[in-house]
């Protein structure tokens, strides 16, 4: 399996089960719906405003590197609009503006495709100054991927801690259409 069959749909997958959880919180909590985008699991993380503007970070950061290519100024934009959320949190609808966004940019990269395979070398800078120098391969499964889902599995845990009704179907909506109910005798 290359990089791009892994992480495309995965990205793909999650931000449309995201922009549904919005939906089902908008449905539940009406006018009253962006005052969750300020909502934490604790003191000391981050809104839910962050998070899911994380996630999309997460997944525009690893189609950038894998392509090879320089982040673009739109994707510094989202990183510091997601280190303001906790001040400047927006709505919603900011909120499936930048899913969205983030969306294209994955359905561009499946018609572009990566360029570096997964035994190119690649060093990934840390916000602390500190560089991981792996390959594509191990930056994909053991930074892209786990850093990605942390951000979805805290928004998906904020809306839930906030009210919203959001079950295990929810999460993995996209395997629904593999599932087989056993058989009656």
């Amino acid at each position: 399996m290359n990089l791009a069959d892994l992480l495309l749909p995965t990205y793909t997958q999650m931000l449309g089960t995201m922009a549904k959880w919005l939906d089902k919180a908008e449905a539940a909590r009406g006018d009253e719906a962006d005052t969750l985008l300020s909502a934490r699991l604790a003191p000391d993380m981050f809104p839910l405003s962050t998070q899911l503007r994380f996630a999309c970070r997460q997944a525009q950061e690893a189609v950038f590197r894998l392509q090879g290519r320089d982040f673009s100024p739109e994707l510094q934009a989202l990183l510091d609009e997601a280190r303001n959320g906790g001040d400047k949190p927006g709505t919603l609808a900011d909120a499936r503006a930048r899913i969205g966004e983030t969306l294209a940019v994955v359905e561009a990269a499946g018609r572009d495709g990566f360029v570096l395979d997964g035994d190119a070398a690649l060093a990934h800078a840390l916000p602390n100054g500190m560089v991981l120098d792996v390959t594509a391969t191990v930056y994909a499964r053991d930074w892209a991927l786990p850093q990605f889902y942390f951000h979805v599995v805290a928004a998906y845990a904020i809306l839930r801690a906030q009210g919203v009704e959001l079950g295990k179907a929810d999460y993995c909506a996209h395997l629904l259409p593999y599932l087989r109910m056993p058989q009656r005798d």
